[in-house]
């Protein structure tokens, strides 16, 4: 049973991971090549979508990380999996500090009521995304490196 949630687990943050680096690496790069408004736009219905959904995906993880942590206690990786779960826990509270604020902002903005300085609103959250997204790539690699 342990071995199906350390795979599971592995299996869900690999996912978030995935979705937050697309996120940095992708989709906010094609939303910034969008002509006109369109990427602002984009930019406000994804903070809607993804603030919406990855909160609960960031608990749901950090919640199987400690199970697995609790459940696997005298199991070898154990201190890696602790690890992997501080490493969620800053990404949570970076989150909660840093990204949210500039989140909960910019998905309210039309082309009409947006401030002046949207753009840089926006780049200070790509940066701040950058190192989180950096945070749960080690939480993920860490937990990989437990299962073996």
């Amino acid at each position: 049973m342990l071995n199906a949630l350390e795979v599971f687990t592995t299996v869900v943050v690999g996912l978030m991971v995935g979705v937050e680096f697309s996120v940095a690496f992708v989709i906010n790069r094609i939303f910034n090549a969008l002509p006109e408004d369109s990427g602002q736009l984009g930019r406000s219905h994804g903070g809607r979508m993804l603030g919406a959904v990855m909160p609960v995906w960031y608990i749901t993880s950090l919640v199987l990380v400690a199970v697995w942590a609790i459940a696997g206690w005298h199991h070898h990786g154990t201190g890696l999996v602790v690890t992997a779960g501080a490493l969620l826990i800053l990404s949570v509270i970076m989150s909660i500090l840093l990204l949210v604020p500039i989140n909960n902002r910019g998905k309210t903005w039309t082309p009409e009521n947006r401030p002046e300085d949207w753009k840089e609103q926006m780049n200070r959250w790509d940066r701040f995304h950058y190192v989180r997204v950096a945070v749960i790539i080690a939480a993920f690699a860490l937990l990989v490196a437990a299962l073996i």
